[in-house]
């Protein structure tokens, strides 16, 4: 059963069409790579799933529920997060904040409560450092002992895309999109978050789509891979078949110089 369904999904912005009729289904368990060249949709595409841009037309179906023009904050309260291209925590928090403060989406205690301060409030706080060090831990040494007190600002840039990554788990997802997760990356570092990437749905049980430029990733972690070109899906499949796809081929080099001399 598709856990996040796509149809016909349209978007511009004044005469430049990002997303135009895209339809796609994403099974719960599966991990999807969306792949294409710059200026292809592939952040739109995003920011449209996740309530930034409102879709022109089409529809989104995440479990069944349409969530097409919703807020941010609702779709990730039911059950949607995302990392961003750029890298977009709070630089001034510590490591540890910025993974608890992701939670408070899930949290019960009002204004009132919290501003007295109940024992209710005191222990739903508790409960939320304990799971945020739950999820640091995932990281091993990268992101807990000592770092939890660490301002994000001093982490370095591959252990600030963890935890931008640890902080989407907090929220409580089922589905996790992942905005060019490796960008910026040296060959080990990126090869670290690719098996995180595995890990995050064999041991944790997400649902992952994620944004990649970097071909080696897309081959290692994708049960499926989509390929946008100017907002449109040209081809869809396992990584073997899509890599070879001639359509695909002239998306990233261009027409060949007889089919440009025609």
């Amino acid at each position: 059963m598709a856990i996040l369904e796509i149809v016909q999904l349209k978007k511009a912005f004044g005469g430049v069409q990002a997303l135009d009729g895209i339809d796609l289904a994403v099974d719960q368990g599966e991990i999807v790579s969306v792949i294409g060249p710059n200026g292809a949709g592939k952040t739109s595409f995003f920011n449209v799933i996740t309530g930034y841009f409102s879709p022109d037309s089409g529809q989104i179906l995440f479990q069944g529920l349409e969530i097409s023009g919703h807020q941010p904050h609702e779709i990730t309260e039911l059950g949607i997060a995302r990392t961003f291209q750029n890298v977009r925590l709070f630089p001034n928090m510590t490591v540890l904040e910025n993974v608890m403060v992701a939670q408070h989406c899930r949290t019960s205690s009002g204004v009132i409560s919290t501003l007295l301060n109940t024992p209710s409030h005191r222990r739903e706080e508790q409960e939320i450092e304990e799971n945020a060090k739950e999820v640091l831990s995932f990281f091993g040494d990268r992101l807990k002992g000592y770092r939890w007190n660490q301002p994000a600002y001093v982490l370095s840039y591959a252990n600030r895309r963890r935890l931008e990554v640890a902080r989407a788990m907090a929220t409580g997802p089922q589905l996790i999109l992942l905005d060019e997760p490796t960008a910026g990356m040296n060959p080990k570092e990126t090869a670290e978050l690719t098996a995180l990437i595995r890990q995050l749905r064999d041991e944790k049980g997400f649902t992952i789509v994620l944004i990649e430029h970097e071909m080696r990733v897309v081959r290692d972690v994708s049960d499926r891979v989509v390929v946008l070109d100017h907002g449109v899906k040209i081809a869809e499949g396992d990584f073997a078949t899509v890599s070879s796809d001639p359509d695909v081929i002239e998306a990233y080099l261009g027409r060949p110089a007889e089919a440009t001399n025609e």
